[in-house]
């Protein structure tokens, strides 16, 4: 049972329940998510099985498409609704381009600080079991990057926007840093995951559905392959003794095999030194995913990283 899947996470419910229940609806012991989605946020949750746990670490690096509901006037402890409010605020000033002006200023390559009220951990605990036990600690701000911030409705006191951002970007502190900025508090009032990498809310399966397809036994139908989500790199396909170079760890000249002799795969996958930040996707002949490789810049060999056959 290999593979992803994407899930529409509930309001009230944490990433680790939905993870909790793929494992005792699929049996399945290596379960684990990528990108944790807030109990009260809604969304694209990709929840992976088996081997697909294992290409977690890529799946992290993909932007994230947010739609975000922002509540001026009232800041919390939490950054957003669920949270103790800890400054009001006159919100009635802002003007619809006032707004606009100050999303433009959170474009980009930004410092964000993270909540208190989050999983950062800060000497061995994370930062909510301090936060509720009463203490809270001076963190260390961090570089996010937002891509793309857009104003979508303005009802006053709620701002209505979609972020396109990079991983690490908490946007509850996006939106008490806009309140911040504008003066007056804020809080993130509500929140839905629209995308994450290739994986959109319009094709995200929802909890009801997904245990009525294990029951019935459809499940396999909203799986997605292990190699969907590095299908942005480039792809090489290799013979069998190539292939068993890579099974073995064998370092090798993509051409080349480990003695200098000329390999059989196909030439119309080359692969140049630096293709998508020094990693490639190997095929086996019959086209089954064999695994990934990794460059070695200093000793311009190519590395086997995960082997998946």
């Amino acid at each position: 049972m290999d593979g992803i899947l994407n899930i529409n996470k509930p309001r009230g419910k944490t990433s680790f329940s939905v993870v909790a229940m793929v494992k005792r609806l699929s049996g399945e012991r290596r379960v684990g998510h990528a990108g944790t989605l807030d109990p009260e946020a809604t969304g694209v949750l990709p929840v992976c099985l088996g081997e697909g746990t294992r290409i977690i670490e890529f799946l992290v690096e993909a932007t994230k498409a947010y739609r975000a509901q922002i509540e001026f006037g009232v800041a919390t402890d939490t950054y957003d609704a669920s949270g103790k409010i800890t400054h009001k605020g006159d919100p009635s000033g802002i003007s619809q381009e006032q707004l606009k002006l100050a999303l433009t200023s959170f474009c980009g390559l930004i410092q964000q600080t993270p909540p208190m009220y989050s999983a950062v951990k800060y000497h061995g605990k994370r930062l909510y079991e301090l936060a509720r036990a009463g203490i809270e600690v001076e963190r260390k701000s961090r570089l996010a990057r937002i891509y793309h911030l857009e104003l979508i409705d303005w009802q006053p006191p709620v701002a209505t926007v979609e972020v396109v951002c990079g991983k690490g970007t908490y946007i509850r502190s996006l939106a008490h840093d806009l309140g911040q900025a504008l003066d007056c508090g804020a809080n993130l009032k509500n929140l839905i995951r629209l995308r994450y990498g290739l994986f959109d809310v319009a094709d995200a399966v929802s909890l009801l559905q997904l245990e009525d397809a294990f029951h019935y036994g459809y499940w396999q139908r909203f799986v997605y392959p292990v190699d969907v989500v590095l299908l942005h790199w480039a792809a090489i396909v290799v013979n069998d003794d190539t292939g068993w170079l890579i099974r073995n760890g064998r370092p090798l000249v993509l051409g080349k095999d480990a003695g200098g002799e000329e390999t059989d795969y196909p030439k119309q996958y080359p692969v140049a030194r630096s293709a998508f930040g020094g990693h490639c996707r190997v095929y086996t002949l019959d086209g089954c995913f064999l695994g990934v490789l990794r460059f070695n810049s200093e000793r311009g060999q190519w590395q086997p990283k995960k082997v998946f056959l």
